[in-house]
């Protein structure tokens, strides 16, 4: 979750991550921030997040976002 939260904040450094749900539902982050976001995940955690994944309930948390990885890794 550590690690998350670095590529997160490296990517959109304004959001408060530890406590926003509502990260896609408030425009925090926008298609550019998620595709950015996709690309790091996939490489920092060696997971491949499908365009059906890509969905406000996945991306509106860093909770959500870490539940997707450990879901997808455990698919792997």
């Amino acid at each position: 979750m550590e690690k998350l939260l670095e590529i997160l904040e490296d990517i959109q450094p304004d959001a408060d991550y530890e406590t926003c749900t509502t990260l896609i539902d408030d425009g925090i982050l926008d298609s550019f921030a998620i595709l950015s976001i996709v690309g790091e995940l996939e490489d920092e955690f060696g997971v491949s997040v499908t365009p059906a994944e890509i969905i406000p309930e996945n991306f509106n948390s860093a909770q959500a976002l870490w539940d997707m990885v450990q879901r997808l890794k455990e698919e792997q």
